[in-house]
């Protein structure tokens, strides 16, 4: 069932675009402008393409994108769905399934994170060396459920689920950016939407957190699931170390991801250059 839907999905998206994008690449909150840097783009309405939800999220156009950006054919997701706005895992990871079957063969997935390390500052840039999936822990995985071979291993490894080489890639791109400050440590994924508590904060870096959000693990699990490489980058939009003065807001997050709009799109555009030179 949730292949023929993401069969379904892939099939309609051919019908508006022939292109064979090599890249998937998912722009977190705030960060769709780089959409605009995507060439001869055939832009698609999430309502317009079978079995997605709707982006309901302020910062979240609700777009798919065909295209090429730096040269590279690419498919975007100009914003996500959330498990948070009442969506089941299966379907907020879908489009990761329809991207795979239009060809991609490697996810970059972005994400706005708040800085549970000490060291991270607001813009700041985060790579994700690996994730703690608290949801999926819980049981809500994407791939709970009857089990259907065409959409890859039943007990896929996710161990090592964040390409080292793509890391490498990443920095050495953040290196030719001085103005870029790149961290590499651990995403922790919460189910949201309520911001944590300083007991929560104080927890998440009892375990190992670097950086919190509310999204990319189960995209990834998928990812690794259909053989997909995946890089994930969280940009850092506030301070969560639980000993803040001012509580975090939603319109802060965005105003974060708007000031380093630019060093985003330096960064990615690096890396879609150095992906493109592998193909």
């Amino acid at each position: 069932m949730l292949y023929d839907q993401a069969l379904e999905a892939a099939q309609a998206i051919r019908q508006h675009s022939d292109v064979k994008p090599a890249l998937a690449i998912i722009l977190g909150s705030g960060l769709g402008d780089l959409a605009t840097e995507i060439r001869d783009a055939v832009a698609l309405p999430y309502s317009e393409i079978p079995h997605f939800a709707q982006s309901t999220v302020v910062g979240h156009a609700g777009r798919l994108l065909i295209g090429t950006l730096a040269g590279v054919p690419v498919v975007a997701m100009q914003g996500r769905f959330h498990f948070y706005e009442g969506h089941p895992v299966q379907l907020t990871t879908l489009p990761v399934r329809v991207m795979r079957l239009l060809g991609a063969e490697t996810l970059l997935v972005s994400n706005a994170a708040g800085g549970v390390n000490p060291a991270y500052q607001p813009g700041h840039f985060m790579l994700l060396r690996d994730h703690i999936y608290m949801p999926g822990l819980a049981g809500a995985s994407p791939l709970v459920g009857p089990h259907d071979e065409r959409l890859g291993e039943r007990f896929p490894a996710v161990g090592k689920a964040y390409d080292a080489e793509l890391r490498t890639l990443a920095q050495q791109v953040a290196r030719r950016h001085p103005e870029i400050t790149l961290h590499e440590g651990v995403y922790t994924m919460v189910a949201g939407p309520s911001y944590e508590t300083s007991a929560e904060l104080n927890f998440l870096r009892m375990i190992g957190t670097d950086a919190v959000g509310m999204s990319t693990a189960p995209e990834t699990i998928v990812a690794r699931q259909v053989g997909m490489r995946v890089l994930g980058i969280s940009l850092i939009t506030n301070s969560a170390t639980g000993n803040e003065t001012a509580e975090v807001n939603h319109a802060e997050v965005l105003s974060t991801a708007d000031a380093v709009r630019t060093k985003f799109a330096q960064l990615v555009m690096g890396i879609v250059e150095g992906i493109g030179a592998q193909i």
